[in-house]
């Protein structure tokens, strides 16, 4: 069964270097983000194998979040092969996501 990666500091670059990468970035006291994250969930066991999907607790992680320019959460940064190549800021839906990650794989 897929689950998300819990990203920081040390596993990042690593992480996000090869393939579809998907990374949300949330906090836990955040309503839209705590929204999001059952879609998070679902996303990481269907898209298991083919995509990445993976968080950043913006209150644990504030150099990552400075770093990739997070203003306001939630953010989802869509990379490959690690470059930035879409990104949804805001609340969104699981089917808005899942074309976005279609459209990379």
């Amino acid at each position: 069964m897929g689950k998300y990666i819990e990203l920081n500091q040390t596993n990042m670059e690593e992480t996000i270097k090869e393939g579809v990468v998907l990374v949300d970035f949330w906090a836990p006291w955040c309503g839209p983000c705590r929204m999001l994250a059952p879609a998070i969930d679902q996303l990481a066991q269907e898209f298991e194998g083919k995509a990445k999907i993976c968080k950043v607790n913006t209150e644990a992680e504030p150099d990552l979040t400075a770093k990739y320019e997070i203003r306001s959460i939630p953010t989802i940064l869509y990379f490959k092969d690690g470059k930035i190549v879409d990104q949804t800021i805001g609340a969104t839906t699981k089917a808005k996501i899942e074309e976005k990650l279609n459209n990379l794989i």
